[in-house]
């Protein structure tokens, strides 16, 4: 008789306050968004290969495998050299000191009509001096000083650039130099298209290349030798030509103005000729307009989410505003959803998000109940006691 009382005095606690079950939440399968415009055009000269700002290639064209570099080799040792030895963008930085070597390398480079702007040994320079010199200059002298600096040698240099490189994801591209004078300094389209949204989107990099020019140490103009067709969009990050290399181009292409405009990053490699360059560039510049599309990924008020209870309510899980992007669609845009667990909750109450896996980047809206999940009542729970119970056993399992 006392078990009996016992078991009487718990289940009316049990059902009538007791937690209820949850919900059951299922999710939307609908069809991922599917391209309906594809990809700008790409040079099918040479090497070729765009990227957005994240660094996933959006289309490429020409010869797949590496090819001698030229001097956008110097994109990657600036990168490197600002991995080991970080300065903030428009600061100076350290200071270095022009060694015997480094004039030495001077003279050489000038003797063999090669790129590079003048330095003494004994001269103080600053490491924002050298990489704009690099950068804007593309100094052949500045980009050996600064390896030199930063690793103790050329050689040393080289070793943690191919460590750096195939740390970084970049499984195609070797250097052997600092300047891509040499050869053996190879690389892909797809992967330098790549590093070239990665040195813009480091700021150091992209304060050096947003000027036409600057003055360095002993009072010495350094013009944008990279600068090209500013008038389409474009920003110059490394033109170089070299017998071996040909005619190489990275650069940032803007498509749109203001709120709309859209980055692209490219690199034409072994480009032929300018003439080549320039109708390649035009093709470009028109079809990357031509193909940007605004693509909606969610409206308000889309149901992602169905939420159906035990005692037969049901809701949505609904985005929370409409989202739409301008991207340039080549495959299909996935999503995520992730949802919270629910029991009774008010309308408006978050409970989960979705997440588009968009060419640009990742897009996340959230999730809202579309109307109130209320309590089912007394009623509801005395006549339907064994989910009742079961969740208020889960619910003293799950607090101990």
């Amino acid at each position: 008789m006392a078990i009996l009382i016992l078991a009487i005095g718990l289940y009316g606690p049990a059902t009538l306050v007791g937690p209820l079950p949850r919900t059951e939440a299922v999710i939307d399968d609908a069809s991922d968004i599917v391209p309906t415009r594809g990809a700008p055009t790409v040079s099918q000269n040479g090497a070729s290969a765009i990227a957005t700002a994240d660094g996933s290639v959006l289309a490429s064209g020409g010869d797949t495998a590496a090819v001698p570099l030229g001097g956008v080799t110097k994109v990657i040792t600036a990168l490197v050299v600002l991995d080991e030895k970080p300065i903030e963008a428009g600061k100076p930085g350290p200071s270095i000191v022009v060694t015997a070597e480094d004039y030495a390398g001077y003279v050489t480079y000038i003797s063999e009509a090669a790129r590079s702007i003048s330095l003494i040994a004994g001269e103080t320079w600053t490491e924002q001096q050298y990489l704009q010199a690099m950068l804007l200059g593309s100094s052949n002298t500045h980009a050996d000083a600064l390896a030199r600096w930063a690793f103790g040698s050329v050689d040393d240099y080289v070793v943690a650039a191919n460590a750096w490189l195939a740390a970084n994801g970049y499984p195609g591209t070797t250097v052997v130099d600092a300047t891509g004078l040499a050869e053996g300094s190879e690389g892909t389209a797809s992967d330098l298209a790549a590093l070239a949204s990665r040195a813009f989107g480091d700021p150091v990099i992209a304060d050096i290349m947003s000027r036409d020019s600057v003055v360095v140490a002993g009072n010495r103009p350094v013009d944008n030798v990279a600068a090209y067709r500013a008038e389409d969009g474009i920003t110059g990050l490394s033109r170089s030509f070299t017998d071996a290399a040909g005619l190489c181009f990275l650069f940032r292409l803007t498509v749109g103005t203001g709120d709309d405009a859209v980055p692209l990053y490219g690199a034409f490699l072994r480009e032929p000729d300018y003439e080549t360059l320039d109708g390649d560039l035009t093709t470009l510049v028109s079809s990357a307009a031509e193909t940007l599309t605004e693509t909606v990924l969610v409206a308000e008020a889309d149901e992602l989410v169905t939420y159906t209870t035990p005692w037969g309510d049901e809701a949505h899980g609904v985005a929370v505003t409409t989202k739409s992007e301008l991207i340039w669609l080549t495959t299909p845009v996935t999503k995520t959803i992730t949802v919270e667990p629910v029991t009774t909750a008010a309308k408006g109450t978050r409970v989960g998000q979705v997440t588009f896996h968009t060419p640009t980047g990742d897009v996340t809206v959230l999730l809202e109940l579309d109307r109130r999940i209320a309590d089912p009542g007394p009623v509801w729970r005395m006549t339907h006691p064994a989910p009742v119970i079961d969740a208020f056993i889960r619910s003293r399992t799950d607090s101990e």
